[in-house]
């Protein structure tokens, strides 16, 4: 799963999202360009609360990764 944040999004709203994960037992990576910050998410996603995360300040879209077949 990628979470894409907000262009702008505060260091803080940052923080509480990678909170939010550790809170739920995932890892992840953070990536941070010029404009956006990217997180991949690692681990079994599948019990992640969308909708919470989405609402989560900062948080501009979610894209979860299809399984191979």
């Amino acid at each position: 799963m990628l979470i894409v944040m907000r262009t702008g999004a505060s260091e803080e709203q940052l923080r509480q999202v990678k909170q939010y994960l550790v809170d739920h037992d995932f890892d992840f990576h953070q990536s941070t360009g010029a404009n956006r910050t990217i997180i991949g998410v690692i681990g079994d996603t599948e019990s992640v609360n969308h909708t919470e995360l989405e609402s989560q300040a900062g948080v501009h879209v979610i894209f979860k990764i299809p399984e191979e077949a």
